[in-house]
């Protein structure tokens, strides 16, 4: 579990792994969480917006890592583009249904997300990728 968890829009990879050492800060529209594994989230949603098993996309190399760990254990990975296109394409109503799906997942796996926290994020990276596809930019995720 993450302490802290940033999902930020950036032009490339390359932009986005500058963030590693100190996060995505002012210079990148962002949403700020804390204590899940986004990661593990990442899959799940994707696997719930668009099919798919946790074995296959993990086996695929889902999150793509961009930036790797440094000396204090800070990463970036990059949300797939299915995953982007899934979100930005939901309906409000497809997200709240996946957001309750991955926040009962949870509970099963003994963390604890309540589930209009699991609508803010699931909703507000929906809202981060519509952004991000409308200037041709992609999402990432810092985490801490």
């Amino acid at each position: 579990m993450s302490a802290i968890v940033k999902f930020f829009v950036a032009p490339d990879d390359t932009s986005a792994g500058l963030a590693l050492r100190a996060g995505p800060g002012q210079a990148y529209e962002s949403l700020s969480f804390g204590d899940f594994d986004p990661e593990g989230a990442v899959i799940e949603w994707e696997r719930l917006l668009a099919g798919g098993s946790f074995e296959e996309l993990a086996d695929a190399g889902e999150p793509r890592v961009v930036a790797g760990q440094d000396d204090d254990g800070c990463d970036d990975f990059a949300v797939s583009p299915r995953l982007s296109a899934a979100l930005a394409d939901a309906r409000p109503s497809g997200l709240r249904d996946v957001a309750a799906s991955w926040a009962r997942l949870r509970v099963e796996d003994g963390e604890v997300v309540d589930t209009e926290i699991a609508e803010t994020i699931v909703g507000g990276l929906a809202g981060l990728v519509s952004s991000a596809r409308r200037h041709d930019q992609g999402v990432y995720c810092w985490v801490a």
